[in-house]
């Protein structure tokens, strides 16, 4: 008892349903009650809306200004270090990862610990100097390395990099504290032997 639907519908044709008489009247009129116009007279409200409008602009000018000249007046502000420069604000290694914070605390404070333990005296002054103008060399390569890390975002290289100049920073004031002790042994030496 199969019947192909091509064959039922070859001969239809569809018809638009009649609506009764007065049906649109009664919609228009049900719509009108559920949803009344409001009237024109209320300016009051109307004027309310537009001071909300303007003191919102102002309010959000005032704040955009006021953020602006604070992050004018940072930027103009020079902080000078002996060690990890901190002038770029932005991603450093320690906003990474925890891992990485522990990493460049570490290097950081064995750094500072080896500045402040360094014993300036006129027989060595020459060779701090010396030293302290390869740490400023790697100072302004870390600084350009934490931009790069900031511009074109984290990546193995640069991290590495960072990391690496840590080390190398400490290391060289390592050395230097050899050579001061070597130096000072050396001094003493001769004194030990000049006096005998």
């Amino acid at each position: 008892m199969a019947q192909d639907i091509r064959d039922l519908l070859k001969g239809y044709s569809p018809t638009e349903p009649k609506l009764s008489k007065g049906h649109e009247s009664r919609f228009e009129d049900k719509l009108a009650s559920a949803f009344p116009v409001e009237k024109k007279g209320n300016s009051s409200f109307f004027w309310l809306k537009i001071a909300a409008s303007v003191l919102v602009v102002l309010s959000i000018a005032y704040v955009g200004y006021q953020t602006l000249s604070k992050n004018d007046a940072i930027e103009n502000d020079i902080v000078e270090t002996n060690n990890v420069t901190t002038e770029n604000p932005g991603i450093t290694l320690g906003d990474l990862s925890p891992d990485l914070k522990k990493v460049e605390d570490f290097y950081v404070t064995g750094i500072n610990v080896q500045l402040a333990s360094l014993e300036k005296s006129p027989e060595n002054e020459e060779l701090i100097n010396g030293y302290l103008k390869q740490l400023d060399a790697l100072n302004k390569a870390y600084t350009a390395l934490n931009t790069e890390l900031n511009e074109v975002g984290p990546s193995e290289a640069t991290i590495t990099a960072l990391i690496d100049n840590l080390k190398l920073r400490l290391e060289l004031l390592f050395k230097l504290k050899n050579k001061l002790k070597e130096l000072k042994q050396l001094e003493n030496e001769n004194y030990s032997n000049s006096t005998v």
